[in-house]
């Protein structure tokens, strides 16, 4: 098939530096997945327990929240943090996921993996399946919980923003994983059960949404967080930081205050393209925003690659897929969406031409919006 390029400006900019402690780090924004900070972020590495956020969202996703869960001698005997389950115990899947990511609880992870997986060796093949899933190949997962009791144990900075992202779509787990305080049961006692959140930045940073601490010898200090102003929600993970809280912060802080959340598409109906076969039949199923610095806003460069028949014939049926819309920064590919033929939803009412959006953000109409 032969394409239709429209291509319209260049961009220029080079964000001012910023530097960290750690070993690997990078900042990812939450909703599109660009990258807007790296430092070694393909390096397999260990990652401790923030590997229990693996095993938070499976969990999660298992559909057996509600359920209850017989403490094992396995789970039991869990060396490292714990939240002090007792042999035999019955406790909600739901209090463990709590106690797992607050406190980081071993006990809790492997308590975890024997009711989703059946067994450790059951649930590790899950992770590693859903890491596949997600795209992250980086990493081999060898346990629940992130202890160096493997050598296969291991991830990247990048991989672990990719986990995260993908689990920050869920709202139970946002739930958990921005709880500060949380009260669970305690046979056997006349008191309940009550965690604080070990990560620190849910209390220092008023911005905070979330994280997970994690360290072994090993490993060293591992971190991920993340934190949301106005319409920005981003993604910091660190590994083998000592100054991981301050790293956090400054790399927030430098998001926050470089970028701002631009629309290029919005959901709907496209108009706008001259092309015979596809004049006011194009769609886009999503919105696409990309956070953008001030210069890269007033630089953007898109290009709309469409299909046609080749020789100028006609199509026997007009395909679905019909073309897509690539964004550039720095000449560089940075997203693409793509671009079908077909007839407009229902619950049509509210679409717009967005299009014509495209060109105002290019031509500097919305500089200053």
């Amino acid at each position: 098939m032969a394409c239709v390029p429209l291509q319209i400006t260049k961009a220029e900019h080079l964000p001012p530096k910023i530097g960290v402690s750690a070993q690997a780090a990078i900042l990812m924004d939450q909703e599109s997945g660009r990258i807007l900070y790296e430092k070694n972020i393909h390096k397999k590495m260990r990652i401790a327990s923030i590997t229990k956020v693996m095993t938070a969202i499976l969990a999660i996703e298992s559909g057996k929240m509600d359920e209850m869960v017989t403490v094992s001698n396995n789970a039991y005997g869990t060396e490292g943090s714990s939240i002090y389950l007792k042999k035999g115990e019955n406790i909600s899947l739901r209090n463990l996921v709590y106690g797992l990511l607050l406190r980081s609880g071993n006990d809790s992870a492997v308590a975890i993996a024997e009711k989703v997986g059946g067994s450790v060796d059951g649930f590790v093949h899950l992770m590693n399946q859903k890491a596949r899933e997600i795209g992250m190949f980086d990493t081999h997962f060898a346990n629940p919980h992130g202890l160096d009791d493997h050598e296969d144990h291991y991830s990247s900075a990048y991989d672990m923003a990719l986990l995260t992202k993908y689990a920050m779509n869920n709202p139970e787990f946002r739930k958990v994983f921005q709880t500060k305080f949380h009260k669970a049961p305690n046979p056997g006692e006349k008191w309940d059960r009550s965690w604080k959140n070990k990560n620190k930045l849910l209390f220092r940073y008023k911005y905070s949404t979330g994280g997970k601490t994690g360290y072994t010898k090993r490993a060293g200090r591992t971190l991920i967080s993340t934190a949301s102003k106005d319409d920005l929600n981003f993604i910091v993970v660190t590994l083998n930081d000592g100054g991981d809280w301050n790293d956090h912060q400054n790399l927030f802080n430098w998001g926050f205050n470089n970028y701002k959340m631009t629309s290029i598409v919005e959901k709907g109906k496209i108009t706008g393209i001259k092309q015979k076969y596809y004049d006011g039949k194009l769609y886009v199923h999503r919105d696409l925003s990309l956070p953008l610095t001030s210069e890269e806003r007033e630089n953007l460069k898109t290009e709309v690659t469409l299909y046609k028949p080749a020789n100028g014939e006609r199509f026997k049926k007009r395909p679905e897929t019909a073309g897509h819309l690539d964004v550039f920064i720095n000449d560089e590919k940075e997203t693409s969406i793509p671009l079908f033929y077909e007839k407009p939803p229902k619950d049509s009412k509210g679409f717009w031409s967005t299009f014509s959006q495209i060109f105002h953000l290019i031509l500097g109409y919305d500089r200053h919006g």
